[in-house]
This record gives C-alpha cells, structure tokens and sequence, in this order.
C-alpha cells in the first residue's frame, strides 16, 4: 500500500525522534553520574552548578552565529556531524577515567565540547521538524520532541543513580557513547527537504554578521514576540536556580544518590506525561494563553517545591512544575513555526534559544555563589531568620535552597501575569499571520529504504 506523503513524513520524524530519544537517554546518564561524583567529592553546591554552567555558557557565546549556519547549510548533516562531536567528547572522558587520569577540569571542558556541538544540534533538529510535519502536527512534533527531555528526567536519574554503585561512572559513560550511534544510524537513512527561499529569509544574505543581525530585526518589527521573549526570558532566570539546585537541595536532606535519582524520576514524569498530551491533542488551541497558565502554574509549583523539607511534596511540586514545561514550550514553538518563515527558523531558533539560556546561565553564575555564602547561612539553626523564616519552612541544610526556590517561583507568577496585561502580547495570533499554508504537505521520500 502507496502512503501519503504526510504518513511518510511523520515516519521520517519518527525515526530521527527515536534515535535522539536514546542518545538523549545517554547523555542524561552521564551528566547525572558526572554531577554526583563532583557533589560527592567536593560537597560544593559551586562546583556542582559549573559543570552545569559549562554545559551551556559556550552554546550562548556562538548560538547567533549558528543560527545563521544552519539556515544555510543542511540540516541533516549538521545533526549527524554534531552528534559525532558529542560523542567524541564523551569518549574523551572516557578515555581519561580509564586512565585514571581525570580531573574536575577535564569534566567541564568536555561538557563544553559537548555544548557546543548541542548548540548546532537543536536549531537544525527545529528545522527539520518543520520541514517534515505537516503543520497541523507541529505543537504534536513539539510534544514529540520534549518527551525526550521528560524520558531523560525519569529514565536517566534511575539508571545513573542504580548503575553508579554497580559498574562506576567508567560504565555509565559508555552506554552513554552506545546510545549515540542509534542517533547516527536514524539520520543517516533520513533525508529532509531544505526550506524553500524566501524574501524575508534572504535578507542580509552574503554576510553573516547581516544575516545573525536579521534576526533581531525580525523580532524588533514584531513587538508582540520580542516582549513575549522578554517575559520567557525572566521566567527562565529563576528556572534556572531550580536546575542547578534541586540535586544539591536532595542531597543536603536526604543523602543518598539513589533517592535523589528516584525523586527526580517520579517528578521527571510529569514532563513525560505533558509531552505525550501535548503530541496526543495538539495542544491548546489558544498558543499565548496555554503558555501563559503554564508558565503560572509552573511558578506555583517551584514556590511549594521550598515549602517544607519533606520528600513527598518536592516530589509532588516537581512533578507539577514539569508537567507544565513541555506545554508552555510546546505552545512558544509552534508560534514560532507558524509565524517564522522557515529559511529563517535556524537563526529564530537559535536566537531564542541562547537569550533561554543567557538569562539561565546567569541563575547558574548565582546559584552556587547564593546558596553557599547567603542562603544557607540564613537558614541554619542559629542563622539571622532561623527565628522567623525558619519556624515556617524549616532551619539547617538545604533550608537555604529552599527560600531561594520559594522567592523563584513567586517572582515568576508575578512576572508572567504582568506580562499578559500587554494587548501586543495576548494578540500575537491574531495580529501576525501564519508563514506556513495550511495545505502544506512534502510529496518526496524521505527515507532511504
């Protein structure tokens, strides 16, 4: 039986999506096991937050040139080529482990590599999404894609927490290596199509510093996007204190790396299960109001994460935090996709992303610095507000991390619903069209076999 060109193409996606899922798996493994064994060996919250900010602060520093990158070059080789990059800065720490010769440094310098090599990854990964669904599947696509994330929270946590007592971190790093070539293998029997040219694409063209500067422009001619970027930007900052902060937090209170990798596991599936209702029902079907009620309730749930040291209800708010992560992302990127032309949606992608992760990176700057030297010497026994603060969420370790989540997660509620008062924000939808035709289907093959 002949398919549909629409059948095909979401077949194509589901192979690129299921060699990602594995590799992303793998690499959940690792950087879980890595941020234990420096936790474990250095007791530093500081140290512990590097290596996530080494994983992100490189990424930033080259993303609008990226972008611009691969709006040019084709997407499916700058996936396979920087899947091959990661995996090699894998193997290298591999290689250093089983030479026993690997310091702190080597693990941050890796996660750079690693970081860099995600930064063209992501924006080429967006670009095929678009450019092999239909449209009325993209916020589905989205669900897709961040079920990898909410796979990576429960599955990861559990493995590396179970495994790292049984074969070591040499061992966990190399599943990580395997799981990369499942990835490879998936791309290399997909083809994507490449964007078609556009007038507002081309601008700039010839110099890539014009075509990096063109996406600021395109966002400073459409008031609504720029301050919703503003807004997500704001949120992400106290998110940011969450990322880095709930491992040390658990560790503080409870100890042990398995309890820290089955909590983040049962509160990781609420990433999972909003992923899959999100790709289920498309989700909601009014884009800037589903963000901003997810944005709010993801607040709450970080606000109620600090509340009280007790297992069940970090567990409980982290769970509702994610829960609501993939359907506010979902709703922002398929406004991109709809309202971005799509010769343009490496360099939007890209640019988007690093001010995400710019406005992150500055909570992982903090975060150690905050918790180790003002937090929690608020919140010990005999700190200034053991006497006030503390008789209501608690004194002694990890108490720090947990007022510094509660304020995050109030200002995030108070940001997001300033924010929807703008009329410019609430009616992007209406005021600016979609670039795609609702029609819109790919009539080649996609696969090779």
């Amino acid at each position: 039986m002949t398919q549909s060109p629409q059948n095909h193409s979401m077949k194509a996606f589901t192979t690129i999506w299921l060699g990602e899922l594995l590799s992303i798996i793998g690499s959940g493994i690792t950087t879980f096991g890595l941020g234990v064994w420096i936790y474990q060996l250095t007791n530093s919250a500081t140290l512990f937050a590097l290596i996530t900010l080494a994983a992100t602060l490189p990424a930033i520093v080259i993303s609008p040139v990226i972008g611009a990158l691969v709006d040019r070059w084709d997407a499916r080789r700058v996936m396979l080529f920087s899947d091959i990059g990661a995996a090699l800065a894998t193997l290298a720490i591999a290689i250093l482990i089983w030479t026993d010769q690997l310091a702190i440094w080597h693990i941050y310098v890796a996660m750079g590599a690693a970081s860099i090599c995600n930064a063209f990854q992501q924006p080429a990964y967006q670009v095929a999404a678009t450019m092999l669904v239909p449209k009325k599947f993209y916020a589905s696509a989205s669900g897709m894609m961040q079920s990898g994330m909410g796979a990576q929270y429960i599955i990861s946590p559990v493995l590396a927490g179970s495994l790292i007592g049984l074969i070591g971190i040499h061992g966990i790093i190399l599943i990580d290596f395997i799981t990369f070539f499942f990835a490879l293998f998936a791309l290399y029997i997909v083809r994507i199509p490449r964007p078609e040219a556009t007038a507002e694409g081309q601008k700039g063209r010839g110099s890539l510093w014009q075509e990096v500067a063109q996406s600021w422009y395109y966002l400073r001619d459409r008031p609504g996007l720029s301050r919703l970027m503003v807004i997500i930007a704001s949120g992400n900052f106290m998110i940011g204190f969450l990322a880095v902060l709930a491992g040390p937090m658990m560790l503080s209170l409870f100890g042990s790396p398995t309890i820290l990798g089955i909590t983040m596991s049962v509160a990781g599936s609420g990433m999972l299960i909003g992923s899959i209702a999100l790709a289920a029902t498309g989700g909601p079907k009014k884009l800037v109001q589903g963000l901003f009620i997810s944005m709010i309730i993801g607040g709450l749930g970080i606000f109620a994460m600090g509340l009280r040291p007790n297992v069940v209800l970090i567990t409980a708010s982290c769970f509702t935090f994610f829960l609501m992560m993939p359907i506010g992302r979902g709703c922002f990127e398929t406004l991109l996709r709809l309202k971005v032309v799509p010769d343009m949606q490496g360099r939007m992608f890209s640019f988007t992303r690093m001010i995400a992760m710019f406005s992150t990176t500055l909570a992982y700057v903090a975060a150690g610095p905050l918790t180790d030297q003002v937090f929690e010497p608020l919140m010990r026994a005999d700190g200034p507000l053991a006497s006030s603060i503390g008789q209501i969420i608690g004194v002694g370790p990890g108490r720090g991390i947990g007022l510094l989540l509660i304020i995050s997660g109030a200002l995030i509620v108070v940001i997001t619903a300033a924010g929807y008062s703008s009329t410019r924000v609430r009616r992007i939808e209406e005021e600016l069209p979609d670039v795609v035709a609702d029609d819109l289907t790919l009539t080649e093959p996609q696969l090779s076999f």
